[in-house]
């Protein structure tokens, strides 16, 4: 049996004889106008005749030509049918979310047990992330932390943030007069986190002193619940320590955070991850802070 034709050529002839031209198949198919035309040549060297008429500025495609491409058309759509159903049958209930690690320490493990809970057949994966995915459009779901002025068209936020100032159920007793003196517990590129307490405290904007640092904001918690200091966290993920009593308020504050979570999807979505990204919502409209 004779090998067939490369399915690249059948391609470049396909999308050439609908725009009868060689140039527009080649923007279409993200390749050189030259490559789109060696391909046709190619398949009408296989095919021992021509396919097209070469005008000066055009083409039009001969008797042979029109008669072979209703059948290239159907056998490259049923090609794609069969392509994507078995993508979609691999697929369809599969989920990828991306998180900071921070919310995948603290608030994301709930939602994801709760949903496989009720819907046991679909497979969830989660990717923690530091800074951001290192793929683009890589995950069904992205989660990431922003701050107010940098937040993206399509992103959907997740609850309002606020800020909460913790420490150790027996660490010394913290005041609003004597808190620029204390150990302070900083988290590397939050730095707004301590300015904005100060400013809704009504304390002169000041360098709070350095105990630690910390890159990670649940390390930046666990050392103040050890007793090394006082920190200014989010409060969805401090809750956690607070519920346990791992961690209290000193002094109570309610203050709006300039960083929170936003949500974005894929253009598309399967049924799957539609339906988890219907329950991530609604979990985070219920979140509590």
């Amino acid at each position: 049996m004779k090998s067939l034709p490369h399915l690249s050529f059948l391609r470049s002839f396909e999308a050439a004889a609908r725009h009868l031209s060689f140039t527009s198949a080649a923007d279409e198919l993200n390749c050189t106008q030259a490559a789109v035309s060696n391909h046709v040549r190619s398949l009408e060297d296989y095919l021992g005749r021509p396919l097209f008429v070469r005008h000066a500025r055009s083409l039009t495609l001969t008797d042979v030509g029109q008669g072979y491409l209703p059948s290239v058309q159907r056998a490259l759509q049923d090609i794609d049918r069969a392509t994507a159903s078995l993508i979609t049958k691999n697929s369809s209930r599969a989920v990828t979310v991306s998180c900071p690690v921070s919310l995948t320490e603290h608030w994301m493990p709930q939602v994801m047990a709760q949903f496989h809970a009720q819907h046991p057949k679909i497979e969830l994966a989660l990717n923690s992330t530091v800074w951001a995915d290192l793929q683009e459009n890589a995950s069904d779901i992205t989660i990431t932390i922003a701050h107010q002025d940098d937040v993206g068209a399509h992103d959907l936020k997740l609850w309002d943030e606020k800020l909460v100032l913790v420490a150790a159920p027996d660490y010394p007793t913290v005041s609003v007069e004597k808190l620029a003196q204390e150990r302070a517990i900083h988290i590397l590129g939050r730095p707004e986190y301590w300015d904005a307490i100060c400013a809704h405290l009504g304390m002169p904007k000041t360098r709070m002193p350095v105990g630690f640092q910390c890159n990670s904001t649940t390390a930046a918690l666990e050392l103040a619940a050890a007793g090394a200091g006082v920190v200014v966290a989010p409060k969805s993920l401090a809750k956690k320590f607070l519920d346990r009593g791992d961690l209290i308020e000193p002094i109570a504050v309610d203050c709006p955070s300039p960083w929170t979570y936003y949500a974005t999807f894929k253009d598309v979505l399967t049924p799957s991850a539609n339906l988890f990204k219907n329950w991530l919502m609604t979990c985070a409209s219920e979140t509590r802070l």
